[in-house]
């Protein structure tokens, strides 16, 4: 009948079907046992049928008596310690496998056909005692028959494989070549249920735990039945205890050499398995995007604090150069003030000392009249605006008593000032230095040791041996009844260091006035006399060209050094101040032989480095 002749009233669906999965099925059973045998004796169903009491005796894994009857008759019983007693009980298919059961059901068997007195009955040879083969087969149930002998021959099994694949299999023969080794060794394992070998889409914990038992393998192998000599065949105890003795490091030296066989296995499988390498890459691969994502992260962190940074100096530029235009601004302003009133100052100092000069300095003589000059320029650098002003209008008035009483007081007030700023320096130098001349019941210094103190600190630099009993042997060598120590000389030299600006530039100008009296070109006349002075072609030269071309000498250069001490940095009208104590030189010579003094001291140093990085690298 046709689908077409087939009357379908209505179709419905019923149910959905489940999906489709794959389920290994293995060959098993009864049946399929009864298959193989067939296959492999080359048998039809119907002789299989016939003779099916074979069938069993196949199934228990005995052999035929066709198979082993020459087998048997070959053995030599002397050697029964190299044979396979599997094989001799007709086991040898099973082997390890076989049961208590199957083992005593094939030595019946074997001592029912083999017995020596059933073979005398039936008319066959037999050899006398021990020489017969059957004590074979009775040997081979002594041991199968005895769990710890059987445990103890099983380990040394001559049908097992201990050959190993190398560590160079490669990935497309790593499964092939490595799993039938590991289930074959892992009858070995005191541990039951050990962990599949798995396969190339195994977990990692999967073969983590199968690479982890493997490593900590617990073999239950042992090799007593390799002992060369049995202990009770020794005749004392002593001969016991040798042999005893001799068979345990025998033992203990194959039972290291079956771990290292082991070890051996599990790194070779290791370095080969191609999930390991899998398993380092996907760790490699994971780790590299951790790192991506944190650099990432410290990428946007960096961005954003870089992008707060630059709107902060941002803000802060603008800001700063808005609070510097104001400062620019104010500065102009004080600028411009400082200058209105310099020039003011300037315009009164030059009245003040134009009305002073107009006075001939209030001076009766000469003496009298350089002291005030003297004292006209400490005035026009000390005095306030104010105050000068107020000067200068009692100068102009007109009035020679008011002016002389004007001026005289000014210099008495200036000098009564300048005493005690210099009383109450002193004070705070004693203070400082803590009063230890004094306390040592020492003298005050006087001016020649002091300059003398000075030299000796430059003569006898930092790192001389005793330097300071040295400065202070020199100080008593040089100046006449001084007695200094060393203590006192240490003191006295803080002190100096600790001395202000204005001590400093007092003392440097007392050793100067000391220098150019005691170098003074032109000796002085008599005092009643009027003093002629005659200028010098140096000074011709200054003062119609403006300059001396001639080479400095020493005395014009020891004058230059000493009024460089004297006239500091900060001292208005330096240059001008030194000019004035060189008579020979201008202004402009004296800058420039200044410049080319600091010249040779840099050139000097820069030897100086460039031998010492030499030396170093020698």
């Amino acid at each position: 009948m046709s689908p077409e002749d087939v009357e379908v009233e209505q179709c419905m669906v019923v149910a959905k079907l489940s999906a489709t999965r794959l389920v290994p099925v293995q060959p098993a059973g009864r049946w399929y046992e009864a298959y193989c045998l067939r296959r492999r004796n080359k048998h039809s169903l119907s002789h299989h049928s016939l003779q099916s009491s074979s069938s069993e005796e196949s199934s228990s894994g005995l052999s035929t008596d066709e198979e082993d009857e020459a087998m048997l008759k070959s053995l030599d019983p002397k050697e029964w310690k190299d044979q396979d007693h599997y094989t001799v009980l007709g086991l040898g298919k099973v082997r390890n496998k076989a049961t208590e059961g199957q083992i005593k059901k094939a030595y019946k068997k074997k001592v029912l056909k083999h017995h020596p007195d059933k073979r005398k009955a039936s008319g066959q040879d037999v050899k006398e005692g021990d020489d017969d083969y059957f004590t074979c087969i009775t040997r081979a149930y002594e041991i199968l028959g005895n769990s710890n002998k059987r445990r103890s021959y099983d380990s040394i099994d001559p049908e097992f494989d201990d050959s190993i694949p190398s560590s160079s299999v490669s990935k497309e023969n790593f499964f092939p070549e490595f799993l039938p080794v590991f289930q074959a060794n892992s009858r070995w394992s005191n541990k039951k249920n050990a962990p599949t070998f798995g396969d190339i889409n195994s977990s990692y914990e999967e073969v983590n735990n199968f690479y982890a038992f493997w490593y900590d393998f617990d073999s239950w192998r042992e090799y007593s039945y390799l002992d060369e000599e049995e202990k009770e065949k020794g005749e004392n105890r002593e001969e016991r205890r040798w042999i005893e003795k001799q068979n345990k490091a025998a033992r203990l030296k194959r039972k290291k050499e079956e771990t290292t066989r082991i070890r051996q296995l599990v790194d070779n499988a290791y370095a080969c398995d191609p999930r390991i390498q899998k398993f380092k890459d996907d760790e490699k691969e994971r780790k590299l995007a951790q790192k991506r994502a944190k650099q990432e992260v410290a990428r946007a962190k960096a961005e954003e604090e870089e992008k707060k940074r630059r709107e902060e100096l941002e803000a802060e530029r603008l800001k700063k150069e808005q609070e510097e235009e104001i400062a620019k601004a104010q500065a102009a302003e004080i600028k411009k003030e400082r200058d209105a009133q310099k020039k003011v100052m300037k315009k009164e100092k030059k009245n003040f000392r134009t009305a002073v000069k107009e006075f001939d300095y209030f001076a009766e003589d000469d003496n009298e009249r350089v002291q005030n000059m003297q004292d006209v320029d400490k005035l026009a650098e000390l005095l306030s605006l104010a105050s000068l002003q107020s000067l200068n209008e009692n100068l102009t008035s007109g009035d020679l008593e008011k002016a002389r009483a004007a001026y005289q007081t000014q210099v008495k007030e200036m000098n009564e000032q300048l005493e005690k700023e210099k009383q109450k320096q002193m004070d705070a130098m004693r203070k400082q230095t803590g009063g230890a001349s004094e306390s040592a019941g020492s003298k005050d210094w006087s001016h020649d040791e002091l300059q003398t103190l000075i030299k000796a600190v430059n003569v006898f630099p930092a790192g001389t041996t005793s330097r300071w009993e040295a400065i202070a042997s020199f100080i008593n060598q040089h100046i006449e009844g001084s007695n200094r120590n060393a203590k006192e000389t240490l003191s006295k030299a803080k002190s100096l260091q600790k001395m202000d600006a204005d001590q400093k530039q007092a003392v440097n100008e007392k050793a100067f006035q000391k220098f150019a009296k005691d170098h003074k070109a032109v000796s002085s006349s008599k005092e009643d006399g009027v003093s002629e002075r005659f200028e010098t072609v140096g000074e011709q030269q200054v003062s119609q060209t403006g300059s001396n071309p001639a080479p400095w000498t020493a005395e014009e250069q020891k004058l230059l050094e000493q009024a460089l001490k004297t006239y500091t940095a900060n001292t208005p009208e330096r240059w001008e101040r030194i000019a004035e104590v060189i008579p020979s030189r201008s202004k402009r010579d004296c800058m420039k032989r200044y410049k080319e003094l600091a010249e040779l001291v840099r050139a000097k140093k820069a030897a100086q480095a460039a031998a010492a990085s030499k030396a170093k690298k020698t």
